[in-house]
């Protein structure tokens, strides 16, 4: 493959990934079966990118005086809205489902039910009232912005490695249809991840950090594997929005 080619292909997958992740008008159409495990690799980049629009939003509430609390639920917002709101509905979908009881099945027909019910409710709420405690907390724009930029980052660097080695709980869905990333993408998905830790956090907490999120996929592929036989498109949603959560806590926290 020549210099050029290559360039293009990664420049495609970088569209993919920003076409899959996010609402931007990204004249990139999502290719064949295969073609968003290609662009795993991606995700963490577009995870930057979706902070740095939730880190504007809180700079321009801060900058015209609304309180912090009010800054970080706008910030927030912001980032539901350049997303689409994508992984927010699989958190909703996941808590529901595991949280119905029954038969994997019955689980699996749950998650892929429109509808939400009073699990997704409750999962919704608490996700976005502690992202945005979290990020008023921190009330300097420039340090809300490092911790929007690392927490949305590291939160989907950790995707790629669980669509590797989580099996899929269906033969049919957006998991089935994804595929498995290459070994490859997961590292370079993961270094992505750790330099925003690295760059968005305070060494201590970065590492304390990474610990967590470590812990958080496991925990995640365990309970997986347990309620409906492994991953769906819906699990990863909730498992970056369980990272984001982490992230942020830990960056409100000071580590």
């Amino acid at each position: 493959m020549t210099t050029g080619a290559a360039d293009r292909g990664l420049i495609t997958e970088l569209g993919t990934g920003l076409a899959f992740l996010t609402r931007l008008p990204v004249r990139c159409a999502l290719g064949g079966e295969g073609s968003l495990a290609r662009a795993a690799w991606t995700f963490p980049i577009v995870g930057a990118l979706v902070g740095a629009f939730g880190a504007l939003a809180f700079w321009g509430a801060a900058l015209v005086g609304l309180h912090p609390f009010v800054a970080g639920v706008l910030a927030v917002a912001a980032t539901l809205l350049v997303t689409g709101a994508l992984h927010e509905d699989g958190l909703a979908d996941t808590a529901d489902g595991f949280g119905a009881g029954g038969s994997r099945e019955r689980k699996l027909e749950i998650m892929r039910d429109s509808r939400i019910g009073t699990y997704g409710v409750v999962a919704l709420v608490l996700s976005i009232l502690l992202r945005a405690g979290a990020v008023a907390s921190l009330v300097e724009p420039t340090l809300v912005a490092a911790a929007l930029i690392a927490a949305h980052a590291a939160a989907r660097a950790t995707l790629p490695a669980f669509m590797r080695f989580v099996p899929r709980a269906r033969s049919d869905g957006l998991a089935a249809r994804t595929g498995q990333p290459s070994m490859t993408g997961v590292l370079v998905a993961e270094l992505f991840g750790l330099a925003a830790l690295a760059l968005g956090l305070d060494p201590l907490t970065a590492i304390a950090v990474l610990v967590l999120l470590v812990a958080a996929a496991s925990f995640m592929a365990w309970l997986a594997l347990r309620q409906i036989g492994g991953q769906t498109g819906d699990v990863l949603g909730a498992l970056e929005q369980a990272g984001e959560i982490l992230v942020l806590l830990a960056a409100a926290s000071r580590l």
